[in-house]
This record gives C-alpha cells, structure tokens and sequence, in this order.
C-alpha cells in the first residue's frame, strides 16, 4: 500500500484517515537519503518521527547511502524523508532497490513525503521543470521516477504558488502538452491508495 504526502502525517485528518491502515502494525523505518548534508540531521525528522510514533510505531532509521536495502523488509511500515529527489533517485537506483520497494509497495506500507513521494510517481520531469539546478551534481538524465504510484502530485502546492512565477500556468501547460492531471496537495494532505484506487484525504 502507498501513501503520498505533502509534508508528512502532519494534520489530525490525514493520521486519522490513515490509522485504519496502521493498526496491527509495530515498527516504521525513516529513509533519510534525499536530505542532502543532513540525513538524520534533516529538521524534520524530530516532528515525522513523533507522527509516526502517535501512531503506536516504533521507529527506526535509514540512509540507502550507507545501508543495506534488504534491511527494510524488516519494517512494517517504511517512510521516504524528502529532500532532493534527483539525489533520492539515483541512490535508489544504485543500489538497485526499485524491485525492493516494489515488494515493499504491495506488501507493507509505503510512504513518501515531498520528494519522497515524487519518485513514488510516474516522472519527476515536472518538478525537474522547476527546479532544474537540484540535479546539479547529480547528472541524472533519466528522469522517470518508479512508476508505483500511477499519479503525477506535486507537493507544497500553496507554498509553491509564492515560490514560483507563473506556477499555476506551468503546471497546466504541462497537464495539457502531457495530457495528464497533476494532483495538487498542500501540506497536511495526501493521497491513499486502495487495492484498485486512490483518494485525496484534504485538510
């Protein structure tokens, strides 16, 4: 099963439309790979920490820099951190855990939170339209994300808007030239994913 998340389970409606799929489950592992420098470090890691534990999690960390990806399977539940996603991508893809979380995906609870949740989707070309200079040193040039989530979101949706000229008119352009509909999720939002569909649980 696949959450995806604007900025973790930081609103009480997405932790409670969320709780159903937890109960019964004990232990949560946090990838921290996509925050560049910082890792474990990252500032949001003491809040979606305790957000998983308020959902009786224990919880458990992870960097696919350092670590052996067979090491998740021990987890219940497996929380991707956001951060850059062309960086997240490549360490994924290096260490050659797409089939991993994969399996991981249909048969555990799979997270992502900002850009842990973009490489979940189809492409992350949208976000690399934005903000091209995250590649930077990375040179990724295949920029297909895993392709688990058959959904193109773009997080921060709001914060965004202010961030970036034109945004809205950018992300219909590339609905329109991809034929596609971008999800835009704020934080405190997300979107479930069911057996044979998806929602989008709103503040």
């Amino acid at each position: 099963m696949i959450i995806l998340t604007s900025n973790g389970i930081s609103s009480e409606k997405l932790a409670r439309d969320i709780s159903p799929y937890t109960e019964g489950l004990t232990s949560s592992v946090i990838i921290t790979t996509a925050s560049v420098g910082y890792k474990r470090n990252d500032w949001h890691i003491p809040s979606i920490t305790e957000e998983l534990k308020r959902l009786g999690l224990s919880v458990d960390y992870f960097d696919f820099d350092e670590d052996d990806p067979g090491i998740l399977l021990n987890f219940d539940v497996v929380e991707i951190n956001g951060g850059n996603p062309f960086y997240l991508l490549n360490a994924i893809r290096k260490t050659g855990a797409e089939g991993l979380l994969k399996r991981i995906s249909e048969t555990k609870l799979l997270i992502g939170i900002s850009a842990g949740a973009l490489i979940l989707q189809k492409s992350i070309s949208l976000v690399a339209g934005f903000s091209p200079e995250m590649n930077d040193g990375v040179g990724l040039t295949d920029i297909t994300a895993l392709g688990l989530a058959d959904i193109e979101m773009i997080p921060h949706y709001h914060r965004f808007i202010e961030r970036f000229d034109n945004f809205e008119q950018r992300i219909a352009n590339y609905e329109r030239e991809n034929r596609c509909q971008v999800l835009r999720i704020d934080d405190g939002e997300g979107v479930i994913f069911t057996d044979n569909d998806h929602y989008v649980v709103s503040k």
